[in-house]
């Protein structure tokens, strides 16, 4: 008697579980989840770049003296940097 109660209850759930009404062929197939993409940029730049200070003793050609002023000018612009009073 244990042989054959034994197959029957571990089969039972399975059975069941497997059953369906068929109430849920009857549903709207579910829309497919709305992604949105988007896209940040951080700019990181003023946190590891600085003025160029430019000493008494530096002898400097025309295009060096025009890119550290480039430099500090956009420095100045995006990151806020003000002049040192030096």
């Amino acid at each position: 008697m244990l042989k054959t109660m034994l197959p029957l209850c571990l089969l039972g759930p399975l059975l069941i579980s497997c059953a369906t009404n068929g109430a849920d062929q009857a549903k709207a197939p579910a829309a497919e989840p709305l992604v949105q993409v988007k896209t940040r940029f951080v700019d990181t730049g003023c946190d590891w770049t600085k003025p160029i200070y430019v000493s008494k003793g530096d002898v400097l050609t025309d295009e060096t003296a025009k890119a550290i002023l480039a430099h500090n000018l956009a420095g100045a612009k995006q990151c806020g940097w003000k002049p040192s009073g030096k």
